[in-house]
């Protein structure tokens, strides 16, 4: 069967179009603070809006059947489109004059991994600024859609058991189509960011301050409006608890966020990835908290004000808040993590490796596949003993199947094998191992800050060109769940059946 193109280019024109919209609110943010770039984006904005017109035009008698061939392609295409195209902004402003240097922080927009080349963001435009924080926004949102009704229609890297859980097409529903579920989720992934954006600001944010980090939290992007990250607030609590809490929610499965507010608190209390997801934050913030107490010198870190409440609580609070911050991949820091201690060094690298929950914004390998992983490693002791006996893994107190069990057995490995591949290409370009691993753990989880050269408290602005495209491409891999990526690069894709 011909590959359908006519349709393909069809919903890249409509990826354009809502691209040029989003600038064009950056605009008028621009605008609203005088910041001296309103007439680049305003040119920004149109130049997308015409060619995504024109493209929509000339394509406009397509078909309207998409087989699983062309999503896959519109999947991974639309991202590097609206990363192409999301890079003007920061081109004729000349913020970032780098083609190369451009599209990297677009990806990384986009993917909402929040690994930037930026040296001085204070200085940056107000206008721009806005901008970048969008495409975290648009990215977080476009993956939820993605996760919920595409993923588990294309049959992707054991979303299939998420597609039991999940509204669309099957299962349990929000709403049977696909178009009402996606708005139902727009509303609350806007409801959210509307209301931290007012705590934040309660709490002593300013009003540009509090809307860009809403953005940035509920996408678990990660980019800041200050060179220290959420640290620049590190003598307000309040504010970093409030983060602490939105960054927690986006980390979640956002269907579960649907049933708390139709009151059906049973389905989040039953949910085995919810249970198990709070397991984990308790318990490695609860192993964290007191190695900073007992162990680690947070005194040079940029930590806390004198008068803070004292140092069990900011142990805690700087615990707390850098294990959501890498569990979920949003990438906020509030100090240097890798200054602590050579143990949470290590356990913080391998946080990057855990993910949030199936349905939610974040990046990494996801709750709901460690914990198949884990109830089939079980089992296999099991089965080692009683041979014959039928001991299927369950989930949500349902069996799943042998075949769902291979396939994020499958997403496992070859998710293993990119990290070690990515390290050693990053290797290439005189990258230390200590940066080289964390380089590749943490653009493949879209976590944002890595290890050594390119820690919490620095960017990536050292990378070499090449190494700037090796990480995007991983962050684009690591978002769009591998094997959408995958697909592409296998010969058989591209033959006509």
């Amino acid at each position: 069967m011909k590959l359908n193109y006519k349709i393909i280019f069809h919903f890249l024109g409509l990826l354009l179009l809502f691209n040029g919209g989003f600038i064009l609110i950056a605009t008028i943010i621009s605008l609203i603070y005088k910041d001296g770039v309103t007439l680049e984006l305003l040119l920004s904005g149109f130049t997308i809006l015409i060619l995504g017109s024109i493209i929509m035009f000339y394509t406009r008698n397509h078909s309207k059947e998409m087989n699983k061939r062309e999503g896959y392609i519109v999947v991974a295409f639309g991202w590097i489109v609206m990363s192409l195209s999301g890079s003007l902004p920061y081109m004729i402003t000349e913020t970032i004059p780098s083609f190369t240097d451009a599209f990297f922080e677009t990806m990384s927009g986009y993917t909402t991994t929040g690994a930037s080349i930026l040296n001085d963001i204070e200085i940056v435009p107000k206008g721009v600024l806005f901008w970048r924080s969008l495409t975290h926004w648009i990215g977080g949102m476009g993956i939820i859609v993605l996760a919920i009704a595409i993923l588990p229609l294309l049959g992707i890297g054991g979303m299939q058991l998420f597609a039991a859980e999940a509204p669309g097409p099957s299962g349990d529903k929000l709403h049977p189509r696909i178009t009402d579920t996606a708005k139902r989720l727009w509303l609350i992934y806007f409801g959210y960011t509307a209301a931290e954006t007012i705590l934040l600001q309660v709490a002593g944010m300013s009003f540009f301050d509090a809307i860009n980090h809403a953005l940035s939290t509920l996408s678990t992007g990660g980019f800041s409006t200050k060179n220290d990250s959420v640290a620049h607030w590190n003598g307000n609590p309040t504010i970093q608890y409030i983060i602490m809490t939105f960054m927690f929610l986006a980390g979640t499965n956002f269907v579960l966020s649907y049933f708390a507010f139709k009151g059906r608190v049973q389905k989040i209390i039953k949910d085995d990835e919810f249970k198990l997801y709070f397991k984990f934050i308790i318990v490695f913030t609860i192993i964290a908290a007191l190695v900073i107490y007992f162990k680690a010198d947070i005194s040079h870190s940029k930590v806390d004000h004198p008068m803070v409440l004292g140092e069990l609580e900011s142990s805690f609070r700087h615990a707390l808040f850098q294990v959501l911050a890498i569990v979920t991949t949003t990438g906020f820091v509030t100090a240097d993590y890798t200054m602590w201690t050579p143990f949470l060094t290590v356990f913080f690298f391998g946080l990057m490796f855990l993910g949030g929950s199936a349905g939610s914004t974040s990046g990494g390998i996801k709750v709901m596949r460690h914990m198949i992983l884990i109830k089939n490693g079980f089992l296999e002791f099991k089965r080692a003993l009683h041979p014959n006996a039928i001991l299927p893994v369950r989930y949500n107190q349902k069996s799943v199947s042998g075949g769902i069990v291979f396939n994020i057995l499958g997403f496992f490995i070859s998710y293993m094998l990119l990290f070690i591949f990515g390290a050693l290409v990053f290797s290439m370009f005189q990258i230390d191992f200590t940066s080289a691993i964390g380089l590749s753990a943490s653009t493949l989880g879209n976590v944002g800050p890595a290890l050594g050269d390119f820690g919490p408290v620095n960017n990536y602005s050292a990378l070499p060109p090449l190494g700037k495209w090796w990480a995007s491409f991983l962050m684009l891999l690591g978002r769009l769940e591998l094997f959408t990526v995958l697909i592409l690069l296998t010969p058989f894709f591209w033959r006509n059946r």
